[in-house]
């Protein structure tokens, strides 16, 4: 959808700033023509932005609508799913249970929670409450979101509980590698401590403190009728609804949905150490340096699309504090954080030495617009002249296209298609398990072969064959966008030792960690 007139943004917002302040004091002069363009160049039906300096709200407003074909307008109080922005929240919570002395940061997880395991005794024995929360475990990227992403039928705890099963990837502390599983082990934690689910610890300890009595705990919260935006993504070239993420499984994790204006009140308690509006306190100053401190280093990119326009964007420094990123920004420390649900994205940007934050809430999954809104609010601020973000950013959304389509290309130019597999479809057919996530059955149907997570319900697809003995994984339902290789390892008697999946495009979302599956033959699991 193009938005084609200023009559589409919502006439709804909030402008607090005191007279005679000065631009320093109010968002760039023609920032909603440029929070149009934006929406325009990358087809986002509606979002949602807070803006924050020295302790006021500066702007909490709505744009655009909140679903494709409803003139409903986006206004400040408007539930988007923040997603990972929900991370700082969950930090935050344990930071009160520490200040209760209930927890320490660096005692053990299992002092808290002694069922709790790891895949290594030494990483179960080590791992502290700090660790939950800094992606240093030693699990890979994404690992275990199969259990929870798309829904599956494990609770909440029957997730915690196989984490013991994943195999680490790389030495304790010794790598970054973000995950959101620790997160719900997290969320375990605070219950297990408080007496409260994480849900309702975080509604009644930190919601009612800080003001947002529009906000909800839930990813389930996306289907409730009312002021909540609908969820829209890219599919197969062209933007359109899709159905919510509404698993509450991982709510400790990603759940929170809030608005422009609860979001505002949740940075400035953030960048005034906690205190908030009535002059009481959320959390201390020494929590504060506790969340807002680094202590995994992470990876810094290069200039994006290798543009010199854009080289003040690389990082010189970056690291993960508890539940925020921390980098560098035109010489000022910039905390920050972005988050991504199924037609949700978000990003958070605060730099504590001017008291600044800013917040955008989209209603459709393009991280281009919002870097384009809150780079801008940023360079505003800090006094720096913006470069033209949405052009610039919408040439390396269609650079980035153009490599997909040409490694798709290439990938199917290399295949070789007159090597068939080595059995019959029916010898692929069985149970297959893997020891953390589960069962994965191969049927035969349709006169070909079709996979099916037993836990997933909406992982049933097609194998359609490529090559030799590996099959492509067309899901049925498209709006997964997650096709994936499937590869059939055979013994020496020609039958199958196991089947290893890989996602098919650099495209697909690291949450689908199919390469981290080993599934073997269930008669072979039941010989040994």
């Amino acid at each position: 959808m193009s938005l084609s007139s200023r009559a589409t943004l919502s006439l709804t917002w909030v402008l607090l700033a005191a007279p005679g302040t000065g631009s320093a004091q109010q968002p760039p002069a023609d920032f909603d023509d440029y929070v149009e363009r934006v929406m325009q160049t990358f087809t986002v039906p509606g979002l949602s932005v807070a803006i924050v300096k020295d302790g006021k709200v500066v702007l909490a407003k709505g744009y655009g609508v909140r679903r494709m074909g409803d003139p409903t307008p986006v206004d400040p109080g408007t539930r988007f799913g923040i997603a990972s922005n929900t991370k700082l929240f969950t930090a935050t919570a344990l930071a009160l249970l520490v200040e209760e002395r209930k927890i320490e940061w660096d005692k053990p997880v299992t002092t808290y929670l002694p069922g709790f395991a790891m895949s290594d005794a030494y990483v179960t024995h080590e791992l502290t409450v700090r660790d939950l929360l800094v992606h240093r475990s030693g699990l890979g990227l994404g690992a275990g979101d199969l259990l929870w992403w798309p829904p599956t039928s494990y609770n909440r705890k029957e997730i915690a509980r196989r984490i013991r099963y994943i195999p680490l990837a790389t030495s304790f502390r010794s790598a970054y590698a973000y995950d959101n599983v620790l997160y719900l082990v997290a969320g375990e934690l605070i219950e297990a401590v408080s007496g409260q689910p994480w849900e309702e610890f975080v509604r009644s300890r930190i919601f009612r403190k800080v003001g947002m009595t529009d906000s909800d705990v839930r990813h389930s919260g996306a289907l409730d009728k009312g002021n909540v935006a609908g969820t829209h993504a890219e599919v197969n070239d062209t933007v359109r609804p899709v159905a919510p993420f509404t698993s509450d499984n991982t709510n400790p994790a990603g759940g929170i949905m809030a608005g422009a204006a609860d979001m505002a009140r949740w940075m400035v308690v953030q960048l005034d150490s906690g205190r908030v509006a009535d002059g009481s306190r959320l959390f201390s100053p020494a929590s504060a340096k506790e969340l807002w401190r680094e202590v995994t280093p992470t990876p810094i990119g290069g200039v994006p699309g290798n543009m010199p326009q854009l080289a003040h964007l690389r990082a010189t420094m970056a690291g993960y504090a508890l539940g925020l990123g921390v980098r560098d920004y035109r010489g000022y420390i910039l905390r920050q954080h972005t988050g991504g649900l199924p037609g949700y994205l978000s990003k958070v940007a605060m730099i504590p030495d001017l008291r600044l934050g800013v917040a955008v809430l989209t209603n459709q999954e393009s991280g281009a617009a919002f870097d384009a809104v809150a780079y801008r609010v940023l360079d505003h601020f800090i006094g720096a002249r913006s470069p033209d973000y949405p052009a610039l950013f919408n040439q390396i959304v269609q650079q980035n296209r153009q490599k997909l389509r040409t490694a798709e290309q290439q990938a199917a130019g290399s295949r070789d298609s007159m090597a068939g597999p080595s059995l019959p479809l029916a010898r692929y057919a069985g149970t297959y398990r893997d020891p953390w996530y589960g069962d994965v059955k191969v049927s035969e149907e349709r006169g070909g072969l079709a996979i099916r997570f037993t836990r997933s319900p909406s992982l049933v697809g097609d194998l359609l064959h490529w090559q030799h003995d590996t099959f492509l994984a067309r899901w049925r339902d498209r709006e997964l966008r997650a096709d994936a290789y499937a590869t059939f390892w055979l013994n020496a008697d020609g039958s199958v030792h196991q089947l290893r999946m890989i996602p098919a495009s650099e495209s697909v979302d690291f949450s689908f960690d199919f390469q981290d599956l080993v599934l073997k033959p269930v008669r072979d699991s039941a010989r040994r």
